[in-house]
C-alpha cells in the first residue's frame, strides 16, 4: 500500500513540475516566441527570426521572403539593382507596420506605455498570462470576422480592465480610422483612472505611426485634443477617433452614438441610480452599435451576487444563450498568486492533497476540506498555487469571503447567502454523462396537421397517438439523446417515464420542462439515464398534448405532471390555477398511462376521486430533494444536460429552511429530476423484461393500458 501511495506522490510530483514548466514557459513578444496564437517561425536571412501570427502568412511579401529565404536577394530582385540600406530601412519599416496591424502583444510590448505599479517610470505593456487568455479570446472573434462580443468575469488584480481598453486603443491608432470608443466606469476616480492611462499610451506613442506609411507629420501636431467643456470626450485628430469617458453614477454621461467599440467597467457593482438601472444605461450606451466586424463590447467585472443584471447576462452567455462569449479569470491562473515551496514542502502538500482527496470536512472554519484542495489541483491549479490559497484561506472565517475576492470558478465567484443543498463535487462527477451529443427535432404526429387549426376531439387525439413518431429539425423543440428501443420478441416493462414541470405561457415566466428518462439501465444494476428532454413555454393543454405524445413515443411511459401550479393560481407563474382536475382527467382520457397519487386513508372510506400529477408542497418538496441528494452523491443516474448540473450548482437551503435557486436562477429542470427519481426509486418496481409477440415499442400504436393508481 505505502508503494501505492509513493507512487500516486511521484506522479503528483510530475505533473506539477510539467504545470510549472508550461505556466513559466518563454513568452517573448517581440520575437513572438511563445505569444498568443498561432504561429509560424519567419527565418529570413538579414531580418531578425520571429515567429509571427499565422494571419500574416498570407502577405505577399511575406510569402515572397519566406520563399527566397534572404532579404538582400529578395530586394535586389524587387529592385533590379545592388541593395542599399535605406532600402533595408524601408522594409524593415514595412514589416513592422504590418506585424502592427497582426500582433497586438507585439505591438502593446513595443508601442504602449503604462504606469509601472511598483514604482519608476512608465513600462511597455507586456502581457501577464491571464492577459493573453483575454486577447486570444478576443483576437478568436476579431480574426474569424465576427463582432467581438465578450462578458468577462474575474478575480482581481490582474489588469483585465488596462488589457481592454489598450485592445481598443490598437483597433482605433493601427487598424481603422474612425472607430469612436466608449468607456464606461463604476465612477469618477475609475474615469480619471482610464484617462489618464491613455494619456500616458498616447504621449509617448510615435507620431509618424498615426499617420499613413511615407506621410510627414508636423512635430507639432497634437496627438490628442479635448471635445467640447463637459471634458468626458477627446479626439485623436490623426486617426479621426473619439474616446468618450462616462460613468455608471451618471447616466447621461453614457448615452451611446457613433461608436464602435464600447468598454464596460465593473458592471456587476453598477447601482442603479434615480430613473436608470444598469439594463437601462448598458442598452443606452451599447444600442448604435452594428452587429458587424470590427466592432466590440466587452463587459468585464468581478462578481457581486447573484440575480442582478451582471451575473444574469453572464449565465446566459455561458449556456450560450447570447449573442456574447463569456470567459472566466481564476485566482490560481494570476502569476502572483503563488508561493515558492522547496522540495521537502512539495512533497508533503502532495501527500496531504492524495490522503485527504475524500474528505469533505474540515477541523476549522478557516481551512478548505481535503477534497476542495484535490478539486483545485484537479482542475490544474499547481502545488505552489494551492499552497498560497491554502495560507491566504486562513485569513477568511468563512469560505465565500474567501470566494468573492479569489474564485476558483465561475459558481463560486458569484457568492450567496444560501448553503447550497448539492455537493459541487458530486454535481461535478455527473458532467461525463452531458458529453453526448442530443439530436434535435419534434415529437409529433404528421397527421394532425391535416386538421389545420380546427378543434382536435379526446377520441381523434386517442387515435392520432397510434401515429406519434419523431422528425429530426434543426429547429426543434426537443432534444433527443436515445430514441426508444425496438427489440423483437420481448420488451421492458415499465421502462421509461416522463415527467413534466408545468411553467407559464409567456417569457417572463418559469419555463415547461418535459423530461423522459430510462430505466433499462436498472437490470444490470445501473442507474435511470435521461433520454429526452423539452422545455419552453406553452399553453399547459399544448403541454398536456406534447407530454402525451413524448409518453407514448417511449413505449408508453408512465407520465407524471406535477400539478401544484396547476391547483394554485399564482400571478408570477403565468398559469389558470384551479383547473388540474378539468384538465388532467381530459389527458387521462386521452393518456391512461398517467400518474396518480397514493389516496389516503380518508380519500378511500369517502370515495374520493383519483387526483391525478404529483403535488410539490411542504411535505413532499424535502423528501424529494432528500432523494435527489442521494441521488447525486452516490451517482444513481445519467445526466445529459449540462444546463440541469448548473442548476444544480445555483440550488440553496435558505435561512427560513425552504429551498429553492439563487436569485436570477432556475429551478425547473431539478424539479423534474428530483420528481422523476424520487418515482423511479421509491414508488415503482424495478423493471423486468417480459416476453412479446410484437417488437417494442411499437405496442404504443395500440390505446395506452393504465397503470393502477398508487
Amino acid at each position: 500500500m505505502n508503494k501505492i501511495i509513493d507512487n500516486e506522490i511521484e506522479e503528483i510530483l510530475k505533473e506539477d513540475s510539467r504545470r510549472m514548466e508550461a505556466n513559466n514557459a518563454l513568452f517573448d513578444p517581440v520575437s513572438g516566441e511563445g505569444s498568443t496564437g498561432e504561429r509560424f517561425e519567419f527565418n529570413v536571412a538579414g531580418l531578425d527570426r520571429a515567429w509571427l501570427p499565422e494571419a500574416m502568412r498570407q502577405d505577399r511579401e511575406i510569402a515572397a521572403l519566406l520563399e527566397t529565404g534572404d532579404a538582400d536577394k529578395w530586394l535586389e530582385k524587387r529592385h533590379g539593382r545592388r541593395v542599399i540600406q535605406s532600402d533595408r530601412v524601408a522594409l524593415h519599416d514595412r514589416l513592422d507596420r504590418l506585424r502592427q496591424l497582426h500582433d497586438f502583444p507585439y505591438w502593446a510590448a513595443t508601442r504602449a506605455y503604462i504606469k509601472n505599479k511598483r514604482g519608476g517610470d512608465d513600462m511597455l505593456f507586456r502581457l501577464n498570462r491571464p492577459q493573453r487568455k483575454f486577447v486570444e479570446k478576443l483576437e478568436s472573434m476579431r480574426v474569424s470576422g465576427l463582432p467581438i462580443r465578450l462578458i468577462l468575469l474575474k478575480a482581481r488584480q490582474w489588469g483585465g480592465s488596462t488589457c481592454s481598453q489598450l485592445y481598443m486603443a490598437w483597433l482605433q491608432l493601427v487598424h481603422r480610422c474612425g472607430l469612436n470608443s466608449l468607456i464606461i466606469a463604476h465612477q469618477g476616480v475609475g474615469s480619471e483612472e482610464i484617462k489618464d492611462m491613455f494619456d500616458r499610451m498616447i504621449n509617448r506613442y510615435p507620431l509618424s505611426l498615426l499617420h499613413e506609411a511615407g506621410s510627414r507629420p508636423d512635430p507639432k501636431e497634437k496627438r490628442v485634443e479635448w471635445v467640447g467643456k463637459t471634458r468626458t470626450m477627446f479626439r485623436v485628430p490623426a486617426r479621426n477617433c473619439k474616446i468618450k469617458i462616462g460613468t455608471a453614477e451618471r447616466p447621461d454621461s453614457c448615452r451611446g452614438g457613433d461608436y464602435s467599440l464600447v468598454h464596460c467597467s465593473e458592471v456587476g457593482i453598477w447601482k442603479k441610480t434615480l430613473g436608470k438601472t444598469p439594463e437601462q444605461i448598458l442598452r443606452s450606451a451599447c444600442s448604435g452599435v452594428l452587429l458587424q466586424p470590427m466592432t466590440m463590447i466587452v463587459y468585464e467585472s468581478t462578481a457581486n451576487g447573484t440575480g442582478n443584471f451582471f451575473h444574469r447576462e453572464y449565465e446566459a452567455a455561458r449556456r450560450g444563450e447570447s449573442q456574447f462569449n463569456s470567459m472566466f479569470v481564476s485566482w490560481y491562473e494570476i502569476e502572483q498568486y503563488s508561493m515558492q515551496l522547496s522540495d521537502e514542502a512539495r512533497e508533503a502538500l502532495a501527500r496531504r492533497l492524495w490522503e485527504g482527496r475524500n474528505v469533505e470536512t474540515s477541523t476549522s472554519d478557516r481551512e478548505q476540506p481535503g477534497c476542495y484542495l484535490w478539486w483545485l489541483w484537479e482542475r490544474g491549479a499547481t502545488l505552489e498555487a494551492i499552497a498560497w490559497y491554502i495560507s491566504e484561506r486562513s485569513k477568511y472565517s468563512d469560505h465565500g469571503l474567501m470566494a468573492s475576492e479569489y474564485p476558483s470558478d465561475d459558481v463560486e465567484a458569484f457568492v450567496h447567502s444560501g448553503a447550497r443543498v448539492f455537493d459541487k463535487y458530486r454535481v461535478e462527477a455527473l458532467r461525463e454523462g452531458c458529453s453526448l451529443q442530443p439530436v434535435k427535432g419534434e415529437i409529433d404526429v404528421p397527421s394532425a396537421r391535416d386538421f389545420g387549426g380546427a378543434y382536435i376531439s379526446d377520441a381523434d387525439r386517442r387515435r392520432l397517438l397510434a401515429d406519434v413518431g419523431f422528425s429530426q429539425l434543426d429547429s426543434g423543440g426537443w432534444q433527443i439523446w436515445k430514441k426508444p428501443e425496438t427489440t423483437t420478441g420481448s420488451r421492458i416493462r415499465d421502462r421509461y417515464v416522463a415527467v413534466v414541470d408545468v411553467g407559464g405561457r409567456s417569457l417572463k415566466a418559469d419555463w415547461s420542462v418535459i423530461v423522459v428518462f430510462d430505466r433499462a439501465p436498472m437490470l444490470e444494476g445501473g442507474g435511470p439515464e435521461v433520454v429526452a428532454q423539452w422545455r419552453g413555454h406553452t399553453d399547459f393543454d399544448i403541454l398536456a398534448w406534447k407530454s402525451a405524445m413524448a409518453a407514448t413515443y417511449y413505449d408508453n411511459a408512465l407520465l407524471v405532471i406535477e400539478s401544484n401550479t396547476l391547483e394554485t393560481r399564482d400571478p408570477d407563474r403565468d398559469t389558470d390555477g384551479n383547473q388540474s382536475n378539468f384538465i388532467l382527467n381530459r389527458l387521462r382520457d386521452i393518456y391512461e398511462n398517467l400518474y396518480a397519487r397514493r389516496p389516503s386513508e380518508e380519500d378511500v372510506s369517502r370515495g374520493a376521486p383519483t387526483r391525478y400529477g404529483f403535488h410539490t408542497n411542504m411535505a413532499t418538496k424535502p423528501m424529494i430533494i432528500a432523494t435527489l441528494v442521494k441521488v447525486i452523491r452516490e451517482a444513481l443516474y445519467t445526466e445529459r444536460d449540462r444546463a440541469c448540473l448548473d442548476e444544480y450548482l445555483a440550488y440553496e437551503r435558505r435561512q427560513n429552511g425552504s429551498f429553492g435557486a439563487i436569485a436570477g436562477c432556475h429551478d425547473d429542470l431539478l424539479m423534474t429530476r428530483a420528481i422523476g427519481l424520487h418515482i423511479i426509486y421509491h414508488e415503482m418496481e424495478t423493471p423486468r423484461r417480459v416476453i412479446t409477440d410484437t417488437a417494442s415499442p411499437y405496442s404504443r400504436r395500440k390505446r395506452p393500458t393504465g397503470l393502477a393508481a398508487w
